[in-house]
């Protein structure tokens, strides 16, 4: 049972960051990842997922690639699952080794900074959104949820797979930054009205919660910030919708 003692511990962050491990549940995540160019280490299955036509097409996949199977009984996959209505399969897989140095950026490119955004639902569906609007890299600050927790991984649908998302230091991107050129603007409520101002050819947007907006380590280091113009008797957006509106205003 290595494989479900494994998927049990990587439920925790520090277990996934000593590893370099996370999970993906579920057919469609499963199916995702095995369509990208992840590694993938194990699955667990139960029996009765295995009898399912799409699953059996997935746990073909699986075989073909010679991945290590698992197969548990409901009640221990359900120890190792992180939804509450399990499909009864996971993959273990290598998180991809990913750093500043090698985002690649075009003469206009956008990246993303998520600024302590703590909902994984809303970090899966910004990195989707992201990945979708053809966004360079989204880079997730201190107080940031994990990127590769579970719920993140479900809810960004395959994007975190092949999108280059990555944590870092507010150091390291001062850095990059700076090394790039890339200038970096924050959305907040009392911002200057989106499209006021043109973007600059490299521009960096950072979103936080809409519960405390942006952080001083983000207000500090932005340059200008900007707002979704909204009916005066809504006082803001959830954060994954607001941040669909500007990587679409704002997109390369």
């Amino acid at each position: 049972m290595k494989l479900l003692s494994l998927a049990r511990d990587l439920q925790r962050r520090k277990a996934r960051e000593r590893q370099s491990l996370f999970v993906a549940e579920g057919v469609r995540a499963v199916e995702e990842l095995l369509a990208s160019p992840l590694t993938v280490v194990g699955a667990l299955v139960t029996a009765d997922a295995s009898a399912s036509d799409r699953f059996g097409k997935v746990r073909s996949a699986i075989e073909e690639r010679r991945i290590e199977v698992a197969e548990v009984s409901d009640r221990d996959f359900l120890s190792a699952s992180d939804t509450d209505a399990p499909q009864g399969v996971l993959a273990v897989a290598e998180i991809p080794d990913r750093s500043l140095a090698s985002i690649a950026l075009s003469d206009r490119a956008r990246v993303l900074v998520l600024d302590a955004i703590q909902d994984p639902g809303n970090v899966g569906t910004i990195l989707r959104t992201a990945a979708a609007f053809g966004i360079a890299a989204s880079i997730a600050m201190p107080g940031t949820v994990d990127l590769w927790n579970a719920k993140v991984v479900r809810s960004a649908m395959g994007a975190l797979f092949h999108h280059h998302a990555l944590h870092a230091s507010w150091s390291q991107l001062d850095e990059f930054l700076a090394q790039a050129g890339v200038t970096l603007w924050g959305a907040d409520a009392a911002g200057a009205r989106l499209g006021d101002r043109g973007a600059p050819p490299r521009l960096a947007i950072a979103v936080g919660n809409e519960g405390s907006g942006p952080t001083s380590d983000a207000r500090s280091r932005a340059t200008h910030m900007v707002s979704i113009p909204t009916a005066p008797n809504v006082e803001s957006l959830n954060v994954a919708v607001a941040t669909g509106i500007l990587l679409h205003h704002l997109r390369p």
